[in-house]
């Protein structure tokens, strides 16, 4: 972006030295205690799977914001590849702060050279208030996100309970990952509905008190095939025995 220095030139010396410039300032990017550890660990778990394709999730990414902030947010999405305009990696569009013991200046500083330098939308995990917050550039203030998140990085709407709650983080996760047809999650349907459906086929045999061997009962439930379920589920409210049932 003209006017800003590269992306990846940096104040500081990246996986070296602890260190952050904000505003001028450096900071030390310490290590976290267990609220704020936590909660990263929940907000890169589901960040990763509401990923829209072609975004990747980054963690602790060292972005140089402006001529004199060279920092990284905790969890943030950004287009995957090189950015044809550059020549270099994307900038991040959606970037989250955890906010346990940082200080308000420091956060919302950065929200503010974020913005600046063309991040989209800056979030805010506030564990002692419990709350997910947005920036907004309009009020130059924090305020709160809603009950979800929409976005074009993610690939289905994101929870703000999500973020704050592990097993709302499990559920989003899982309809996330249906959203994007996880292929494992559409094995575990497709198992599912068959085996409903041949559940409905013994029941059906039951109320009519036609007789199944166990051998007949294991073809049936062990079917794998939807189409053939199907046809034998319609056979069997018609024929007087499980062979017309099963036969070919």
């Amino acid at each position: 972006m003209s006017g800003f220095p590269g992306l990846d030139d940096h104040l500081v010396v990246p996986e070296v030295t602890r260190d952050e410039i904000i505003g001028g300032r450096r900071v030390i990017a310490s290590p976290a205690q267990l609220p704020h550890a936590k909660q990263h660990g929940e907000l890169t778990y589901v960040l990763r799977a509401h990923a829209a394709p072609g975004y990747v999730t980054s963690v602790d990414l060292l972005t140089r914001h402006a001529v004199k902030a060279d920092f990284a947010s905790d969890s943030c999405l950004l287009q995957d590849g090189i950015d044809p305009a550059t020549g270099t990696r994307y900038l991040e569009e959606l970037a989250v702060e955890i906010v346990s013991e940082q200080t308000e200046r420091d956060v919302t500083e950065k929200a503010v050279q974020m913005h600046r330098r063309g991040v989209r939308r800056i979030f805010a995990v506030m564990i002692k208030g419990w709350q997910v917050c947005e920036w907004s550039s309009e009020l130059r203030s924090w305020r709160p996100a809603g009950e979800s998140i929409t976005d074009r990085c993610l690939a289905a709407p994101l929870p703000s309970a999500a973020l704050l709650d592990a097993a709302e983080a499990d559920n989003s996760v899982v309809e996330a990952l249906a959203a994007k047809g996880n292929p494992a999650l559409q094995k575990r349907e497709a198992a599912a509905k068959n085996a409903g459906e041949a559940e409905s086929i013994l029941k059906v045999l039951a109320a009519r008190g036609i007789s199944v061997s166990e051998a007949q009962r294991q073809e049936i439930l062990l079917c794998r095939d939807p189409a053939l379920l199907d046809q034998w589920l319609g056979r069997a409210a018609l024929v007087s025995s499980v062979d017309e049932v099963l036969a070919v």
